[in-house]
């Protein structure tokens, strides 16, 4: 089946609230939709970034995918990175060659008339995921309202907040919110902190063991993930798990921060790390070493790969993007009682909502 030019828009969707975290601050989310076909079949892709990535993903990578067989997705995937060469393949181009694979594997899946996940041949069933969100710029009650949703309305026992305010300036309010964090999930949720890289490698330590008194199990990006010395000082003073991985665009990234040992859990990001087939590759990395992985955001571009991994621990079920992929997409997941079943649908079972993206589409994309 030969390929036609990809088509590609770009989405700008506000936020319900005035977002940040431990080291950036945002009042919307942009979104990059990739469609490929071939004959009459459709496959659907898309990656969170700037409307850069659209451009580059239209001028750059397109021409390269027409014509080409719709089945040789590892041959087109290796084109489309050698072709990011002088470009640079971390940032835009990775988060490009993303969206672009994820709708491959897609369109591959529809023209067999199978489920993504059935296509890839799944390791688990169900994929467990843990409500995320939890902003700095958040007030205690709209903290509470969102982690009661989620833990005591939909039944997912894990859940994350952000610390990390201020680029680690404001350590008490941090301990506060944990503190009021675990009063509203009880004694029974799983709590998971992300710092976004905002502290310091001895005050990452220092508040990492201050987590211990409220069961604190997950801290994320205590330090940068650039700073793989520093993930393993504070992995290996800390009794709780410390993840990272999400700013991985390449396969060599994960392979430097698992030989590191810098994580206790590897974070992938299929929107990322270059789509279905590099997440692959890096779950099994990950498994060579003994680790799990975990999929960061996008929860819907995840749920097909993740029930393919047996080393998955979850998905991140985040907010922004549920709600931009609840409002854009027929199809979605429910994650009542904390986990999401792949579709039986063809494909990962998504299809767009014309009427409802165009409000969000960004001006000449």
């Amino acid at each position: 089946m030969e390929l036609s030019r990809p088509t590609v828009s770009v989405y700008t969707v506000p936020t319900d609230a005035p977002e940040a975290d431990g080291t950036l601050a945002w009042d919307s989310t942009t979104v990059v939709v990739a469609e490929v076909t071939a004959g009459d079949t459709a496959g659907l892709g898309w990656t969170y970034g700037p409307p850069a990535v659209g451009a580059f993903l239209d001028g750059h990578l397109a021409p390269q995918v027409e014509g080409r067989d719709a089945f040789a997705i590892p041959a087109l995937h290796e084109t489309l990175v050698r072709s990011v060469r002088n470009a640079g393949r971390a940032g835009i181009a990775s988060c490009a060659i993303s969206a672009l694979d994820l709708a491959l594997w897609d369109l591959k899946a529809r023209l067999l008339g199978l489920p993504l996940a059935r296509l890839l041949g799944t390791a688990v069933e169900e994929v467990p995921v843990y409500g995320s969100g939890g902003f700095t710029t958040y007030d205690d009650s709209r903290l509470a309202d969102q982690l009661h949703d989620w833990v005591h309305v939909r039944h997912i026992p894990r859940a994350k907040i952000k610390i990390g305010e201020d680029r680690g300036r404001a350590v008490d309010r941090d301990l506060e919110r944990v503190r009021a964090a675990r009063r509203v999930v009880g004694p029974d949720t799983e709590l998971y902190v992300d710092a976004n890289g905002a502290y310091t490698r001895k005050q990452a330590v220092r508040v990492g063991r201050a987590l211990t008194e409220w069961g604190v199990g997950w801290f994320e990006e205590p330090v940068s993930s650039d700073d793989l010395t520093g993930l393993r000082l504070v992995r290996d003073a800390l009794v709780c798990d410390v993840a990272a991985g999400e700013y991985g665009y390449d396969l060599p990234y994960f392979a430097r921060m698992v030989a590191a040992g810098a994580v206790d859990c590897l974070q992938v990001d299929v929107t990322r790390c270059g789509g279905v087939t590099e997440f692959l590759r890096a779950a099994a990395l990950a498994r060579g070493h003994g680790l799990d992985v975990s999929a960061h955001c996008a929860p819907h571009a995840h749920a097909a790969v993740a029930a393919a991994v047996p080393n998955v621990r979850h998905i991140e079920w985040f907010h922004d993007h549920v709600r931009i992929e609840s409002l854009f997409f027929d199809g979605t997941l429910d994650p009542q009682g904390g986990t999401i079943r792949p579709t039986e649908a063809p494909g990962h079972g998504l299809t767009p909502k014309r009427d409802a993206m165009e409000p969000y589409r960004v001006p000449g994309r």
